[in-house]
């Protein structure tokens, strides 16, 4: 048997308004190098200048995780040649990041929470982007000098569902601090995943092998899987050594397999040294300070659900999941909606409904209206039942809640006496069953309460239908 050993790089796109180290616009989808300028393009002459925003969104990342900042960090040239790199080096750090130790909790289904360490954070500038056309490959570098900040998890986790519940925590922790759009889709938050295995209970760290630039939560799962299945398959055939080798590999997405790109380079491979145009980063005590004010976070925000609202952990834990689901709920609560139904409707009903790229920021029931459906099943307006088809009739068009009930004729009828009316007619129908029922075959109950439902289209207040049978029964 094999343990799995996993290891990732995040880089996590910064949203400043200007790149790391030139005034040039960040942007995404425009004309391709439209947003470049001597700078950022390495021209001879032209000089970088470090983006303060930067520092600051740096300083928050490290207050959240709990992690140590260094307040005088070091610059580096990362050598090498490629296309979309036009100054032939990348502006990184490499001896002094400006992030050093942190951690993250993650939580598991079953109540359980690991402890995830994160070796470093360190600043860096991004390359540009090769467009594959046919014959033909074009370099845009609109990207190039955009600021990331490269997270190094600590080689903690032992499996892919580890893995993924770890990166969903870092995108939220960011998505929270709001210092970046953490968009997958668009490469602003991406991942390479290191792979290994070993025996169980060996300590050794065998040959890693590094999946690169995954942007899927779903594809990054998937290429973890496969290659551990690679790697312990060639175990066992006594191949390992010749097939599992230090390399870079990349995910055939829809092939579902990884494929070698390049051997994996070492430190000394790219002959790191300081940066000569760039000084030492030097925080000051008052930066320092001013940066450690940081939102609410994940954890501390499904730790005072649980208090304020007596959410169950598990649910407290979707809520909080993602900025915009908990910005949702709050909204719902600020609208009179009671907590417990409004975590179930909006956790399970409507993010069960949501499909094809939908998401909850462009779903078309906002918290107002589902806010506005919660207060109509509480207060026994419609049944849940009924509220699930109101729910789908909303989700097809843009009408208020209360129109919709009424329109679909769905009003839960809580009147004792036009429900009696309706109990009277079954028991007078079914005498029989009544002589059953009191001669002890309590079940029958049942049969009473379905009747009485079926009667009434399934508009009467079931908890009416039982007080009120139970009555008529005695």
């Amino acid at each position: 048997m094999f343990e799995t050993v996993i290891g990732l790089e995040v880089h996590a796109q910064l949203n400043t308004k200007t790149k790391i180290f030139c005034r040039c616009a960040i942007s995404f989808g425009d004309d391709a190098n439209t947003n470049v300028c001597p700078t950022c393009l390495g021209l001879p002459g032209a000089l970088p200048v470090l983006n303060k925003e930067v520092v600051k969104k740096s300083i928050m990342f490290a207050t959240a995780i709990d992690a140590k900042v260094n307040q005088n960090s070091i610059f580096a040239r990362k050598n090498y040649f490629y296309p979309d790199l036009p100054k032939g080096y990348q502006i990184s750090q490499f001896e002094v990041p400006i992030i050093d130790k942190g951690h993250l909790v993650i939580d598991f289904k079953n109540g359980e929470h690991k402890t995830i360490g994160i070796t470093r954070a360190h600043l860096e500038e991004d390359a540009g982007k090769n467009i594959h056309e046919g014959e033909y490959s074009k370099v845009d570098l609109n990207r190039a000098c955009t600021p990331l900040l490269e997270i190094v998890s600590e080689p903690d986790m032992r499996s892919s569902e580890e893995a993924i519940l770890y990166l969903k925590k870092l995108h939220s922790i960011v998505r929270y601090l709001e210092i970046s759009d953490a968009n997958m889709q668009e490469g602003s938050f991406r991942c390479d995943a290191n792979v290994s295995i070993r025996p169980k209970g060996d300590n050794k760290l065998y040959t890693r092998v590094e999946i690169k630039n995954l942007n899927s939560f779903k594809f990054i799962q998937k290429a973890i899987e496969y290659e551990v299945n690679r790697q312990s398959n060639a175990w066992e055939d006594g191949t390992y050594e010749d097939e599992v080798r230090q390399e870079t590999r990349l995910f055939d997405t829809n092939k579902g397999v990884t494929r070698s790109m390049r051997g994996k380079e070492e430190a000394a491979d790219y002959r790191y040294f300081p940066d000569p145009d760039l000084l030492p980063v030097n925080i000051s005590e008052e930066l320092f300070e001013e940066c450690r004010h940081i939102p609410e976070m994940p954890d501390e925000k499904k730790a005072r659900y649980i208090k304020e609202f007596n959410l169950k952990e598990y649910d407290a834990g979707i809520i909080t999941s993602t900025l915009e689901m908990a910005r949702f709920f709050e909204n719902m609560i600020s609208e009179g909606a009671t907590s417990k139904t409004a975590v179930t409707w909006l956790s399970v009903e409507l993010i069960g409904r949501l499909k094809g790229g939908v998401t909850i920021e462009n779903s078309p029931i906002n918290s107002k209206k589902l806010a506005n459906l919660v207060k109509r099943i509480d207060d026994k307006t419609i049944s849940g039942k009924a509220g699930k088809d109101v729910l789908d009739y909303l989700m097809e068009n843009d009408i208020s809640v209360d129109d919709t009930i009424d329109e679909l004729g769905l009003k839960q009828v809580s009147d004792d006496g036009a429900i009696i009316a309706i109990i009277d007619e079954i028991l007078s129908a079914n005498t029989d069953k009544v002589e059953q029922y009191k001669s002890g075959k309590d079940k029958l109950f049942g049969f009473f309460v379905g009747q009485t439902m079926k009667a009434s289209k399934g508009k009467a207040n079931p908890q009416k239908v039982n007080e009120l049978l139970k009555g008529k029964l005695s």
